[in-house]
C-alpha cells in the first residue's frame, strides 16, 4: 500500500500538477539576477563582436540610415554587455548590502525579456528596409531600454532606501547617469549627431571607470585579505576620496568639453587619476595573489584601469610623430577591455561559484579566459599602432570571442542549476 505522506511522492505530485508557468518562475537561473544577466550578456557580447568582426573584414554589409553600426557596436558592448553585467551585480549584491530579498522568479523574467525585446528591435534597426521601419524599431529600442533602467534603478534604490545603507547610495546617481549616456548615445546618434553621440559613448566609458573605482576599491582588498589570508590592508582613506573627486572632475571636464571652449583639457586630471589608482594598488598586496586566478585577475584588471586612464591623458599631450604615440581611441580600449572586459569577466567567475554555492576553486581554463582577455587588449591597442590595425582588431576579436565562449562552456551550467545546499 502506498504511503501518500512519503516526501518524495508528495514532490513527484507537486510537480506534475504545476502549471508551466510556475516551472518556469521556479527555475534556478532566474534565482537572482546575476544568473541570467551574466548568461545574457556574455551571449550579447559573442553575437556583437562576431557581425562588428564581419563587417570590418568585409564579409558583412550593412545599408544603414539611422543607427550606425558604429554605434551599435559600442552600444552593444558598452550596455548590452558591461551594463547589463554591472546592473546584474547590483542588484544581486544589494541583497548582501541589506539584508532584504531581491528580485528573483517572474521579475527577473521579465527584465530579461524587455532586455531582450531591446537587442532585437535594435539589430532588426541596421536590417530593415524603409526607413520609417528602422524609426519605430529604434524608438522602441530606446522607450524599452528606458523602461529597463528605471525598472533596475527602481528596485535598487527601494532596498537601500529602505534600509538606510547610505554607504551605497552613490550607485544610483551612477546608475541614472549611465542611463543618459545610455540613451543620449542612441538619440544622437539616429537624429544625425554622430560626433556627439560618440563623445556621450566616451563619457560612459568614464563613468565606467568611477564604477570600477568604487566597486572595485571596496572588494579588491577584502576578496585579498580572503583569499590570499594576508593581513589587513589598509591603505590612507583620503587616496580614495582623492580618486573619487579626480574622476568626478575628469569626467566633467572631458564631458562639456565638447559643448564649450575650455582653456584647458582632462590630460591631467587623467593622468593623475590613473596614477592614484595605480599607487593604491600598491597597498594591496599583489605579490600575494600571483597563484590565485580570482585574485590575479582582478588585481591586473585595476592596474589597466590606472594604465589606461594614464595613456588616455597622455594621448593629449602628444601627437602621431612622436616615436610612441598611442592614440585617444586605442588607449580607451586598455580601459574597455584589459580593466573593463578583465573585470567583469573576474567578478562573473567568483560571484557565479560564490552565490550558488560552491567553493572558490575555478576550472583550470578559467585562467585561460582572463589571459586571453588580456591578450585581446594589447593586440588591440599595440598592432594598431605599429601601423598594423586589421591584424590587432581580428586578433582581439578571436581572442575575446574565444574567452566568452569558455566562460559559456565552464558556467552556463554552474548558473542555471539549483544552489548548492549548505551554503
Amino acid at each position: 500500500m502506498l504511503n501518500i505522506q512519503d516526501p518524495e511522492l508528495i514532490q513527484l505530485n507537486y510537480e506534475q500538477h504545476q502549471k508551466p508557468l510556475d516551472k518556469i518562475h521556479r527555475h534556478a537561473v532566474l534565482d537572482l539576477p546575476f544568473r541570467s544577466y551574466f548568461l545574457t550578456a556574455v551571449l550579447c557580447s559573442i553575437f556583437a563582436l562576431i557581425l562588428w568582426g564581419g563587417f570590418l573584414n568585409g564579409y558583412i554589409k550593412i545599408n544603414f540610415s539611422q543607427l550606425s553600426l558604429t554605434t551599435w557596436h559600442i552600444h552593444e558592448m558598452l550596455f548590452g554587455f558591461a551594463a547589463t553585467v554591472a546592473v546584474g551585480f547590483i542588484l544581486t549584491a544589494a541583497q548582501t548590502w541589506t539584508g532584504k530579498s531581491s528580485i528573483k522568479g517572474l521579475a527577473v523574467l521579465g527584465f530579461i525579456t524587455l532586455w531582450l525585446i531591446v537587442r532585437v528591435c535594435l539589430f532588426l534597426s541596421l536590417v530593415a528596409e524603409t526607413e520609417v521601419n528602422q524609426t519605430i524599431l529604434l524608438y522602441s529600442a530606446i522607450v524599452l531600454q528606458l523602461l529597463w533602467w528605471l525598472g533596475s534603478i527602481f528596485v535598487f534604490s527601494r532596498l537601500v532606501l529602505s534600509r538606510k545603507n547610505r554607504r551605497n547610495y552613490i550607485f544610483i546617481p551612477l546608475l541614472m547617469a549611465l542611463m543618459l549616456t545610455n540613451i543620449g548615445l542612441l538619440v544622437l546618434d539616429i537624429n544625425g549627431y554622430k560626433l556627439a553621440s560618440l563623445h556621450i559613448a566616451r563619457t560612459a566609458v568614464l563613468l565606467f571607470c568611477l564604477l570600477m573605482g568604487v566597486l572595485g576599491g571596496r572588494v579588491i582588498p577584502f576578496f585579498t585579505i580572503s583569499g590570499a589570508k594576508t593581513a589587513a590592508i589598509t591603505p590612507p582613506s583620503w587616496l580614495s576620496v582623492l580618486i573619487t573627486s579626480l574622476s568626478l572632475l575628469g569626467i566633467l571636464v572631458f564631458f562639456s568639453g565638447y559643448f564649450i571652449q575650455l582653456p584647458f583639457t582632462p590630460a591631467i586630471l587623467m593622468i593623475s587619476a590613473g596614477v592614484a589608482h595605480l599607487l593604491r594598488l600598491s597597498y594591496w598586496r599583489t605579490a600575494s595573489t600571483l597563484k590565485i586566478t580570482l585574485l590575479w585577475s582582478l588585481h591586473l584588471s585595476y592596474f589597466s584601469l590606472g594604465l589606461g586612464l594614464i595613456l588616455l591623458g597622455s594621448s593629449y599631450l602628444f601627437t602621431a610623430e612622436n616615436s610612441f604615440y598611442i592614440s585617444f581611441s586605442d588607449a580607451l580600449h586598455v580601459i574597455t577591455i584589459a580593466a573593463m572586459g578583465l573585470m567583469i569577466f573576474a567578478m562573473m567567475s567568483r560571484v557565479s561559484l560564490g552565490h550558488t554555492g560552491r567553493a572558490l576553486s575555478p576550472d583550470k581554463l578559467v585562467s585561460g579566459i582572463f589571459l586571453l582577455i588580456f591578450i585581446a587588449a594589447i593586440s588591440r591597442v599595440l598592432l594598431p599602432t605599429l601601423q598594423r590595425p586589421l591584424l590587432g582588431w581580428n586578433i582581439s576579436l578571436a581572442a575575446w570571442l574565444v574567452a566568452a565562449s569558455l566562460f559559456l562552456i565552464i558556467y552556463f551550467p554552474i548558473l542555471t542549476k539549483p544552489k548548492r545546499s549548505g551554503f
